[in-house]
């Protein structure tokens, strides 16, 4: 099981258990990937850690001092 975090900017947009798809998008050194329709995002990630799945389930939403973030676990291993 991979987990990867993502920046939600608003509350309510997710909760725990929803299945959700992820759009990859590509930067000259890395891709990120948004939750569909544009509910999160993720930070930047190398291509060595490029993500093979497109639908995950979400583990967690929390806030903290910086926001809302969401979890979504992905049923492939996770990347070292």
């Amino acid at each position: 099981m991979r987990k990867m975090d993502f920046k939600m900017e608003r509350p309510g947009l997710l909760k725990e258990g929803d299945h959700v798809k992820v759009v990859e998008g590509t930067l000259p050194s890395s891709y990120y990937y948004t939750i569909d329709p544009s509910l999160a995002m993720s930070g930047n990630w190398p291509f060595t850690k490029r993500l093979q799945s497109t639908e995950g389930v979400v583990s967690s939403v929390e806030q903290n001092e910086r926001g809302y973030y969401v979890t979504v676990a992905f049923d492939e291993d996770d990347v070292q």
